[in-house]
């Protein structure tokens, strides 16, 4: 027996540490809670069942195992050791978050058992640290609503040409839209431009038509009155000088007629190459004054100056907000310390967590919550720990001692197991 006397001592030395965690029981009984009642909902666990119930339980069989199968003997023991070593393991996690929820138990306690003048104190400190966070929760709020943090870095980059920018930006849109009322009324003076131009086309060659008509009708009347002439002996001096002089007159309009055409033909080809010109000049214009208005419009990543002045003001109103923020931090960092600094000198272990619970140092009841809400997590913590220390570990255990006590001629075997398997994975079994 003085080999399993060593054994015993190796694989039971994890459980050591228990012994003080049962010094915080009386904060379930005074919180009115049974740690050994379940906590859990009854219609949930109706719902398991025996099922539910048999899954939570470990259990050893050595029905199929030949033991003096040296293989089949070792794997056994190793799979008791790894349940022990994963027993183990999750029980530290277990005890770091059952630690935890102990000591800010343990802290309630000392705020709660603190004199009335200490605690009004406390509770100064706490209400400023509230109000100071409200409204600097609420300022964050409309920050969240308002500009991006990418818009109001770019703008805080331009930040002095911004106002100049927005200038410069309204002056082109101006400039633009007299450029473009230019550009219609010269437009709209080449449509004239054409239009009277195909008159006068239109009236030239009218003046032509007329003129080849007059000279035909000439010709047939000088034609006929030779043959009444010359054919009938008749005396046609007065049809001469009557042909002569209607067709003169009728020349000499015809020919003002398309000499005032073609004058004004001329001058209006004249007046077309200067609109042609003036309009070159102002296209020219409106290409540098749309290229400007892009790259500004590109600079700023706006569409219109009035967007551009609407962002502008968001961006005053943001930077007086963000400004108003840091100084809220600012005081909230003072009073915060100064919260700290009571809580220290009251032996209160962690601080900072009481920095976001200061609704519970100045209500009560809402103290009364959380306590509750520890505790219920605690018995949680305290019930997986004892199913792995009682149910896991501490089978595992009594297996592989009864392993020992059954089998003594593996006894030195097994112990070389649990020596190995310790140098190895480090399981905690020493």
């Amino acid at each position: 027996m003085g080999l399993w006397n060593s054994f015993k001592k190796k694989i039971s030395s994890f459980s050591d540490d228990w012994d003080d965690l049962d010094d915080w029981n009386e904060w379930d009984s005074d919180a009115g809670i049974d740690e050994d009642e379940d906590y859990g909902d009854g219609d949930e666990s109706d719902a398991k069942g025996s099922l539910g119930r048999d899954w939570e339980r470990v259990i050893y069989s050595r029905e199929h195992i030949d033991i003096h199968d040296h293989k089949q003997r070792h794997d056994y023991v190793v799979g008791c050791l790894e349940q022990i070593a994963e027993a183990t393991r999750e029980i530290e996690n277990l005890e770091y978050e059952y630690n935890m929820v102990t000591a800010y138990l343990k802290d309630m306690e000392e705020i709660e058992a603190l004199p009335p003048d200490e605690k009004a104190a406390l509770e100064s400190a706490a209400a400023k640290v509230s109000a100071i966070r409200k409204d600097r929760d609420k300022e964050e709020a409309k920050i969240n609503k308002g500009m991006s943090d990418a818009k109001f870095a770019q703008l805080m980059m331009l930040d002095e040409g911004v106002e100049d920018g927005i200038r410069k930006l309204t002056e082109a849109e101006d400039y633009q839209r007299k450029i473009k009322n230019d550009l219609k009324q010269l437009d709209n003076e080449r449509s004239a431009f054409r239009y009277r131009r195909s008159e006068l086309i239109s009236e030239m060659e009218d003046c032509q038509g007329m003129a080849v008509v007059c000279s035909v009708a000439v010709a047939v009347c000088l034609f006929a009155l030779i043959i009444m002439q010359f054919g009938f002996h008749m005396n046609t001096t007065a049809g001469y000088v009557l042909a002569a002089g209607g067709a003169s007159i009728f020349y000499i309009f015809v020919f003002l007629k398309y000499r005032e055409a073609s004058s004004e033909f001329k001058k209006l080809n004249s007046e077309t190459n200067r609109l042609i010109l003036l309009q070159n000049k102002v296209k020219i214009r409106y290409v540098n004054n749309t290229n400007l208005l892009d790259y500004l419009c590109m600079k700023y990543k706006v569409d219109s100056s009035k967007e551009l002045a609407k962002l502008w003001k968001q961006f005053n109103e943001e930077k007086e907000r963000r400004a108003a923020i840091r100084q809220s931090q600012m005081a909230l960092d003072l009073v915060e310390n100064e919260l700290m600094h009571i809580l220290r000198k009251y032996q209160i272990g962690d601080t900072a967590i009481w920095l976001n619970q200061t609704d519970a140092i100045l209500d009560h009841k809402e103290m009364v919550e959380i306590r509750h809400s520890l505790i219920l997590r605690r018995q949680s913590l305290r019930k997986r720990m004892d199913y792995n220390r009682e149910v896991v570990a501490a089978n595992a255990q009594n297996e592989i001692k009864d392993l020992v006590e059954s089998y003594p001629k593996y006894s030195g075997e097994i112990m070389a197991l649990v020596e190995e398997y310790d140098a190895r994975e480090g399981a905690g079994l020493s």
